[in-house]
C-alpha cells in the first residue's frame, strides 16, 4: 500500500464505516457516506477525461461537498488546487493561469467570476457547480461555461472504490503567497504532507507512524474536533484530513460567528479547537466572556498562523484553567516545525516559544546550521529537513531560493526568524520578508503598492504593516502625491476594491513629501514603518475600517 491520501482516508472508511466524520449546521455524513459520494463524484471527472496529475481547482467555503471534493480529486490521483473564495476577477485569472486547472469545482454564487476567467483559459474545460452553503437558493447562470450541477454530476455514478493503485509520490499542492504577492504552489509528495501535515509522526516524539495506525485507532472513542479556519488554506485543510485518517468528528462552519461558535462547542461536546491567533482568539473569548456558555468540554486549544498575543492568551487562560493551550508553528512550505505548551506564568512577550519539532533546524546567514544546545540567544532563519516539498510550482528560481542543500541533506527555509532559547526551544520573531499578516492572510507589499500606483493621484508608495488590536496587524500605505492632488483613505479603499482583496486593502494611510528610497531606489522599509506608526500615534489618515 503507497503513503498517500486517498488510501489513508480509505483505511479509515474500511475500519469504522458508521462513525460520524464531518458535521456542517444540521448536515452530518458517515465515514461511509462520505466515501459514496467522493467515489461518485471521482467518476465522474473520469468520464471527463480527468485523472492522473490534472490539477482540479476547488473554489469554495467549508462545506461537506467541499470535504468530498477533495477526496474525489485525490481517488483518482489528480491534484487540488486551493482557491481563496476572497479573489477578485483578476486574482482567479492569475491562479487558473498559473497552476494549470482543467477544471474547477465551486460554489454556484461565484458563477459570475468563473463566467468571466473560464473563456481565457485554454486548459481550463470542465466545472461542477456546488450549491452555496450559505445561500443554497442561488440561481446563478452557470450555462455559458457549461457548469454542471453538483447532483448532475453525482447522479447515476457509480459508488464503487474501483481507482487502481496510487502513489506515495502522487502530488498534492498547496497555494501560499509568494514574495511578490502572487501565490505560489508549494509541491509535496503525498507521503511527505502526510508525515509533517497529516500526523505521519508523532508530533512530540518525533517518531515515524506506520500506514496503519491512524485507522486503527478509529474503533477507539473519538475527537470532536472544529478548525474554525476555512479549508482553503493549508492550515485547516492539513488538520481536516489528519482527523479523517483517524476516525474522528470534525465540525466546519462556512463563516466564522464567535457567538454561533461557542453554541456549537457546547452543543456538540467539542474537545479541540483550531484557530488563528487574535483575529479569531479576541472575539471569541468577548463572546464567551460576555454571554452565557459553558465550554466545559473543550481540553485542548491550539493557535497557529497568526499571532496569539500574550494579552489575549492570558484571558483564555483564565477562562478555562484546566485546558491545554498550545501555539504551533509551521508553514506551508514546512508543515508542522514545532509546538509550544503555554504557561499562565510564563507567556512570552516576544512571540511564541515552541520546542523544536523533527527535523527543524535553525539557520545562520551563511546557511549554517546553529546548535540548540550551544548557539542559546543566536538568530537564525527556521527551516526543516527530512520531509521537505519538491518545490514551488512553475517556480525554480523561487525553488532554489527556499530549499536549500546544506551537507549533503535538503532543507526547506521560507523566511521565519527564530532565536535559540534553553532547552531546544526557540522564540519566533516573524517573517524575515516584509510580509503583512492580518488576521491569518498574508499579504506582500509589492502587489498592493503596485495597485495603489495605479490611483490618478498617485505618484509613488510603500507598504507596511502596524499592530491591530483585531486582526494583528493592519495594511498601512504611506503614500507621495502628485502635486496637487489630495487623497483620503476611504477614496484610495474604494478605488483598490477592484483590483484586491478586502483584506489586502490599507485601513492606515499617511501621505508624505517624499517616499523613503536610498540613492538607487530601493526602498527604505523600516523608515516608512515609522512614519505609518507616527500616523497612528496622530490620528491623521488611520480610520479603521470595519470590512475584511
Amino acid at each position: 500500500m503507497a503513503h498517500n491520501i486517498a488510501d489513508l482516508f480509505e483505511h479509515a472508511v474500511d475500519v469504522a464505516p458508521d462513525n460520524p466524520a464531518v458535521k456542517v449546521g444540521d448536515r452530518v455524513v458517515t465515514y461511509a457516506e462520505l466515501e459514496r459520494d467522493a467515489n461518485r463524484l471521482a467518476h465522474h471527472l473520469q468520464a471527463q477525461g480527468i485523472g492522473e496529475g490534472d490539477h482540479v481547482a476547488i473554489y469554495a467555503k467549508n462545506s461537506i461537498e467541499h470535504v468530498v471534493a477533495i477526496l474525489a480529486v485525490v481517488k483518482i490521483r489528480a491534484t487540488n488546487i486551493n482557491v481563496n473564495y476572497r479573489y477578485v476577477e483578476g486574482e482567479l485569472d492569475y491562479l487558473f493561469d498559473n497552476a494549470d486547472v482543467v477544471a474547477v469545482i465551486h460554489e454556484r454564487t461565484y458563477a459570475p467570476l468563473v463566467a468571466a476567467c473560464f473563456p481565457r483559459h485554454e486548459r481550463l474545460r470542465h466545472a461542477v457547480v456546488i450549491p452555496d452553503v450559505l445561500a443554497p437558493d442561488d440561481t446563478s447562470d452557470v450555462s455559458s461555461y457549461g457548469g454542471v450541477l453538483w447532483e448532475d454530476a453525482l447522479a447515476g455514478q457509480s459508488d464503487e472504490r474501483d481507482f487502481g493503485e496510487r502513489s506515495a509520490d502522487d502530488v498534492h499542492i498547496i497555494y501560499t503567497g509568494g514574495t511578490t504577492g502572487f501565490p505560489k504552489g508549494v509541491m509535496w509528495r503525498h507521503e511527505d504532507f502526510w508525515r509533517v501535515l497529516g500526523g505521519g509522526i508523532d508530533f512530540y516524539t518525533g517518531a515515524p507512524l506506520t500506514e496503519f495506525d491512524q485507522s486503527a485507532q478509529a474503533t477507539d472513542p473519538r475527537m470532536v474536533t472544529f478548525p474554525l479556519s476555512p479549508l482553503m488554506h493549508g492550515g485547516a485543510q492539513a488538520g481536516l484530513l489528519m482527523h479523517l485518517f483517524a476516525g474522528h468528528l470534525t465540525i466546519l462552519e462556512p463563516k466564522f460567528d464567535p457567538v454561533r461558535t461557542w453554541q456549537i462547542i457546547d452543543r456538540e461536546g467539542v474537545q479541540l479547537i483550531f484557530m488563528t491567533g487574535d483575529a479569531m482568539a479576541r472575539p471569541l473569548i468577548e463572546a464567551y466572556e460576555a454571554g452565557d456558555f459553558d465550554g466545559s468540554s473543550l481540553f485542548a486549544i491550539s493557535s497557529s498562523a497568526a499571532i496569539f498575543s500574550p494579552q489575549v492568551k492570558k484571558r483564555w487562560m483564565d477562562a478555562f484553567p484546566n485546558a491545554v493551550f498550545t501555539d504551533s508553528i509551521g508553514a506551508s512550505e514546512t508543515g508542522f516545525q514545532g509546538m509550544g505548551l503555554q504557561d499562565k506564568d510564563n507567556i512570552s512577550k516576544d512571540g511564541p516559544v515552541v520546542a523544536l519539532g523533527p527535523n527543524s533546524v535553525v539557520i545562520d546567514d551563511d546557511n549554517r546550521l546553529l546548535d540548540p544546545a550551544t548557539d542559546v540567544g543566536k538568530i537564525g532563519r527556521l527551516g526543516r529537513g527530512g520531509s521537505v516539498p519538491v518545490g514551488y510550482y512553475k517556480d525554480p528560481e523561487k525553488s532554489a531560493r527556499t530549499f536549500l542543500e546544506i551537507d549533503g541533506e535538503r532543507y526547506s527555509v521560507p523566511g521565519d526568524f527564530a532565536r535559540i532559547e534553553e532547552g531546544g526551544k526557540v522564540t519566533m520573531l516573524g517573517r524575515g520578508s516584509n510580509c503583512v499578516n492580518t488576521g491569518g492572510e498574508k499579504v506582500y507589499p509589492e502587489e498592493v503598492e503596485m495597485a495603489i500606483k495605479g490611483h490618478p493621484a498617485v505618484y509613488d508608495a510603500l507598504v507596511v504593516g502596524v499592530p491591530d488590536e483585531r486582526y494583528g496587524q493592519a495594511v498601512a500605505a504611506v503614500v507621495e502625491l502628485r502635486e496637487g492632488t489630495t487623497l483620503e483613505l476611504e477614496d484610495l479603499r474604494s478605488f483598490l476594491r477592484g483590483h484586491l482583496s478586502g483584506f489586502k486593502l490599507p485601513r492606515v494611510l499617511a501621505v508624505v513629501d517624499r517616499i523613503p528610497r536610498n540613492a538607487t531606489g530601493k526602498a527604505q522599509y523600516p523608515r516608512a514603518k515609522e512614519i505609518a506608526l507616527a500616523s497612528l500615534g496622530t490620528g491623521a489618515d488611520t480610520e479603521q475600517p470595519t470590512d475584511a
